[in-house]
């Protein structure tokens, strides 16, 4: 059922801010990841934004030789926000084909800081992932600490059983980029069925 894992990670899509947040910190996160995939010869795809921390990891990987790909819709272009100095843009309709096309494109999925957006954007390849759609590896990048609330709720939704252990295992969490990404290979989401508790329905 679903997709097939990929032989090897060659390209990575990351969901993250279009603000810089308040800490300088998640801003160098954002920049050292993009010059963490440009290294390891990876194509970052994104959200195709030139502001916050969408443009500074662009920049970083570009800046690095890497290759970045963007995918944004008509109205975020005609607002002036699309990144015009990509590897590859690509516009598109919705917010809807927007996720589906980043999704077709990638090997693997990181998200780094960012708000509503970003963690609709992550819980959604989670989501597809757990219910067997694809075996895409996927991470969080914890940039200063900023997820730490997020995973202690992941927690406490296994202790209150509205998530099974194993579907929280598949969010590889670190702080460090290049650890992050080495961790991704091979980290493929296994073939489960979602985890229902029968005896209360």
């Amino acid at each position: 059922m679903g997709t097939p894992p990929p032989d090897q990670i060659r390209t990575v899509c990351v969901f993250c801010g279009a603000n810089p947040g308040a800490n300088p910190g998640y801003r160098a996160t954002a920049e050292s990841l993009g010059l963490a995939l440009a290294r390891s010869d990876r194509r970052l795809v994104y959200g195709g934004g030139n502001v916050g921390l969408m443009g500074a990891l662009a920049d970083a990987t570009l800046a690095a030789g890497g290759e970045a790909v963007g995918v944004i819709p008509q109205h975020l272009v005609d607002r002036e926000v699309a990144h015009a100095g990509l590897t590859t843009l690509h516009v598109v309709h919705s917010m809807h084909e927007r996720k589906a096309r980043m999704a077709e494109l990638s090997d693997a999925f990181v998200m780094l800081p960012g708000g509503v957006g970003t963690l609709e954007e992550f819980f959604e390849v989670w989501t597809w992932g757990q219910l067997g759609l694809h075996r895409k590896p996927y991470g969080v990048l914890n940039a200063a600490g900023y997820f730490d609330p997020l995973l202690a709720f992941l927690d406490r939704a296994v202790t209150e059983r509205f998530l099974h252990q194993e579907h929280r295992d598949f969010v590889v969490v670190d702080d460090d980029p290049a650890r992050l990404l080495a961790r991704l290979e091979g980290h493929y989401v296994p073939q489960v069925e979602p985890w229902i508790d029968r005896s209360t329905t």
